[in-house]
């Protein structure tokens, strides 16, 4: 008797830490969030004025955050494509590399460690004016891009270095998947006599889709809290061209010192990425039912 009793003390000891960390750090200060979102404070004085409804109604109607809105969902258009694009073409590399799958593995997920700040401080040298990149298409051309002072040059390349770094982690989840796929299922379809193609598409995408869907959810997500690459490199801009929601949260709670108001805005961040991931999560099992998957 001794013992059950003494089974779910021990339950709670050993997952303690986690709930610890839990409450700490994601609980209360989410509590905190939802009581600054009624009040004026600037992080400093110990009074908080209560204004109501008045954050909402500002940020509701704040161009600044429609922009960001926006902005998300373009950084959503041009990365979430790439990102599957590239992963999936690694995966499928590695997977046909008959040695040292583990090695390319490991290469893949260094992009993913490595720091944003770092990368962009790389990237910005090199497409600076005298890059040798820079240089290059002088010479061929006579002219070179302004790669972060036009709008739409900025987007694809702060796109372009979030597509990188998220491709090879992602490889990995599909790689996963691609090993697991029988080989029996390959082999009777050969013998049915179909295709290197045909097998592509009737046998390894439907039953990659548990790692595609994985991967999907995973990398819409990011694109909400998309903050250090636009900060180091753009600061938002140009003309708010890569201006995102978290570049707000930190516009107002930390440089205007608009707790509240950042927190309404960090509010509808979350909602907005909520729903976004539900409605894409509702299509894409809507495709997935088609290949067998979630059915009772």
């Amino acid at each position: 008797m001794s013992t059950a009793r003494g089974k779910p003390i021990q339950g709670w000891l050993l997952s303690s830490p986690y709930l610890i960390h839990t409450i700490a750090f994601f609980i209360l200060p989410g509590l905190w969030s939802l009581a600054l979102i009624f009040s004026q404070w600037n992080l400093i004085s110990p009074q908080r004025q209560f204004v109501g409804l008045a954050n909402l109604r500002e940020a509701l109607t704040s161009p600044r955050v429609w922009n960001a809105l926006f902005v998300s969902y373009r950084f959503m258009l041009i990365i979430l494509p790439t990102v599957l694009f590239g992963s999936l073409i690694l995966a499928l590399i590695t997977n046909a590399i008959p040695y040292g799958k583990s090695l390319f593995a490991v290469g893949f997920f260094l992009p993913y460690l490595s720091s944003g700040v770092a990368i962009s401080v790389v990237v910005r040298g090199l497409i600076s004016f005298n890059s040798p990149i820079n240089v290059f298409l002088r010479r061929i051309t006579g002219s070179s891009p302004n790669w972060l002072g036009d709008p739409n040059l900025a987007i694809v390349v702060i796109s372009g270095m979030i597509a990188w770094k998220l491709s090879g982690y992602y490889a990995l989840i599909v790689l996963a998947g691609l090993q697991s796929i029988p080989r029996q299922v390959y082999e009777a379809a050969a013998i049915d006599g179909a295709s290197t193609w045909r097998q592509f598409w009737s046998i390894t995408i439907p039953m990659l889709y548990p790692s595609l869907y994985t991967v999907l959810i995973l990398a819409v997500g990011i694109m909400f809290s998309i903050f250090t690459e636009p900060y180091t490199l753009t600061s938002g801009g140009p003309q708010g061209a890569t201006f995102t929601w978290q570049l707000e949260i930190f516009y107002q709670a930390f440089e205007r010192f608009r707790a509240g108001y950042g927190a309404t805005v960090a509010l509808l961040n979350a909602v907005t990425t909520f729903v976004t991931i539900l409605i894409i999560r509702r299509l894409v099992e809507t495709q997935g039912r088609r290949w067998g998957y979630g059915l009772e």
